[in-house]
């Protein structure tokens, strides 16, 4: 089984704290000492595509900067690295979706993944002019990836549903490759939505087996429809030479964040409408003296920012064997990241990914299949310099 692991672009800024955002936090609740400026993402992207990440997800919403146009500024600064670009249905038509899509394929040469975010918090959707609640904001995303299926398939499609209705909408030119749909989402709306309509399900970091629990139910849903689908997972990470170091890190993280800062930001995020931002508040319940939720699994992220709220910490053979843990449930995709994401990168690209080449559960996609993966460091990044010897004199 071959794992395929995706990096994150901080198009909301990035900085060596934990930057706040998502789900109704303002991006000023923690720090931002990173301008998202095209020259610093292109730094994330090219670190991420040589290290072996197969793309990057770029987030949607007020708080950040908008996907389809970051990610098109780097397409020509990559040459394989793959972007997978979060966009909300309801904010654009089913059939310009399915234009852009196209139109991304061909101009990347194939390099467009897809991530539909419904939208969790009805506040921010107002904002964009949608007044739909939470289950007819899901039923609007089935009907609009029902419509867009189809396009790409090469039908021209008259569709009168509840919430779209198109007429005789056809594409010109349709994406080659179709790009694949990631989605994710834990209510039960959600859950009926990719089990008909998407091919990746994402879900955030929680311990394994309430995640196993959660594709479960997608996998039931799913097979009822005669479908099978692939699943993700949606992870920070704090991975160094030892678990020390990696939890020394993550104590100088949450170090920064003010007991006034989490209550804030905690007190806006319980209002959230989102299922699976509830199960992430559930994980530290805001409290700071208990975060380790799972062995290697940190809750202290989501204390400041809305959505994935939890990272992998330890050691990088211990990140290893949690990885290796929630692939054997299943989950055969990774979308990490970590603060700074350009130093984060190449902790794990350089300290974890060989050790996951050595177990046969990845390969570095910009390399032949049968070219070997580089070896572990034999000695720690952090550790003192190796000695060069010296020719005789």
């Amino acid at each position: 089984m071959a794992l395929t692991f995706h990096w994150f672009l901080p198009t909301q800024g990035d900085s060596r704290g934990i930057v706040g955002g998502g789900h109704g936090v303002e991006v000023g609740s923690a720090w931002r000492t990173r301008e998202p400026t095209v020259g610093y993402l292109t730094q994330i992207a090219r670190a991420a595509e040589q290290l072996g990440f197969t793309g990057v997800l770029t987030p949607t919403g007020a708080w950040c900067e908008d996907s389809w146009l970051s990610t098109a500024m780097l397409v020509s600064a990559t040459e394989r690295l793959k972007f997978l670009v979060a966009f909300r249905p309801g904010l654009l038509s089913p059939t310009l979706a399915a234009q852009m899509a196209s139109t991304y394929q061909r101009l990347s040469n194939g390099r467009l993944l897809l991530n539909v975010v419904t939208g969790g918090e009805a506040h921010e959707q107002r904002t964009h002019g949608d007044f739909l609640d939470k289950d007819a904001r899901y039923a609007r995303t089935d009907e609009f990836l029902e419509v867009v299926n189809r396009l790409w398939a090469g039908e021209t499609v008259d569709f009168s549903g509840t919430h779209i209705s198109v007429e005789q909408a056809v594409l010109h030119r349709r994406p080659d490759p179709v790009p694949p749909v990631y989605f994710g989402g834990s209510s039960p709306a959600a859950l009926d939505v990719a089990a008909q309509r998407v091919d990746t399900y994402l879900t955030w970091g929680e311990p394994p087996n309430a995640v196993a629990e959660k594709i479960g139910r997608v996998r039931e849903r799913a097979a009822a429809h005669g479908r099978t689908l692939d699943y993700g997972i949606r992870l920070h990470v704090i991975s160094r030479d030892t678990a020390e170091e990696a939890w020394a890190e993550a104590g100088r993280l949450l170090s920064h964040l003010t007991p006034e800062t989490i209550e804030r930001v905690q007190s806006g995020l319980s209002r959230s409408e989102s299922e699976g931002q509830q199960r992430m508040l559930a994980l530290h319940g805001g409290r700071t003296d208990d975060l380790e939720i799972y062995p290697n699994l940190w809750a202290g992220v989501g204390l400041v920012r809305g959505g994935a709220g939890t990272a992998l910490v330890g050691s990088h053979r211990e990140v290893a064997d949690r990885i290796e843990e929630y692939a054997a449930l299943g989950i055969d995709e990774f979308v990490l990241s970590g603060y700074p994401h350009l130093e984060e990168a190449y902790w794990f690209g350089e300290g974890v990914l060989p050790l996951l080449a050595e177990r046969g559960l990845w390969h570095h996609p910009g390399r032949p299949a049968d070219t070997a993966e580089p070896a572990a460091p034999a000695v720690p990044f952090s550790g003192p310099a190796e000695t060069v010897p010296q020719p005789a004199s």
